[in-house]
């Protein structure tokens, strides 16, 4: 398991303190992928947004699976 505690593997628990601004999560049930150099068009989130910043409100917007569900992608 990562360093990011209990749950699955790459969860940040819902602690977004635990991520970098750069981070990119992708989505647990659809896997659609949060790029903050993207950010969410449909969301109305503008690019360089990084996951910690998003609105309490945002939802995945392919299948509005809630924050939580989301994982770190690492490169490593």
């Amino acid at each position: 398991m990562s360093g990011f505690g209990h749950g699955f593997e790459g969860s940040y628990a819902g602690n977004a303190a635990r991520l970098a601004p750069d981070d990119r999560l992708e989505c647990g049930i659809c896997w659609w992928i949060y790029d903050p150099a993207e950010g969410d068009e449909l969301g109305g989130i503008a690019p360089g947004t990084p996951f910690a910043h998003l609105p309490a409100h945002w939802v995945c917007p392919q299948c509005e699976a809630p924050r939580h569900k989301f994982m770190v992608l690492r490169d490593d």
